[in-house]
């Protein structure tokens, strides 16, 4: 239970810190907050323990590939906002990061399946 309300503390500062940055001259600092790897230390740390280091470099091979979704989330947003209200456009941005996460896993799997 202390885990959870931990993790739920944690979840909350990040907020926190987001909206205060956002009110900065620095506001786009609030982009780079989220992206604080947080979940890759969780994940690298139990691959790490549970599997061996070749499942880990392979984790993190992914992981630099798991870039480009973001970057298809981001540069589409940046098109759709021109067009698009805002909440239309993240979930317009949403769908394309999740096509590009999709195609990734299938082209990951299909070469890399072992």
């Amino acid at each position: 239970m202390a885990g959870l309300v931990f993790k739920a503390l944690t979840g909350a500062l990040v907020v926190i810190l987001i909206g205060i940055l956002s009110k900065t001259r620095n506001y786009y600092i609030a982009g780079l907050v989220p992206l604080f790897p947080t979940f890759a230390l969780i994940a690298h740390y139990i691959v790490g323990t549970e599997r061996n280091i070749e499942a880990l470099r392979t984790t993190i091979i992914f992981g630099l590939w798991a870039v480009i979704p973001y970057m298809v989330y981001l540069l589409s947003l940046y098109f759709f906002i021109g067009s698009m209200k805002l909440p239309y456009a993240l979930i317009a941005a949403v769908a394309c990061w999740s096509l590009a996460a999709c195609a990734l896993i299938s082209l990951w799997t299909r070469f890399h399946a072992g």
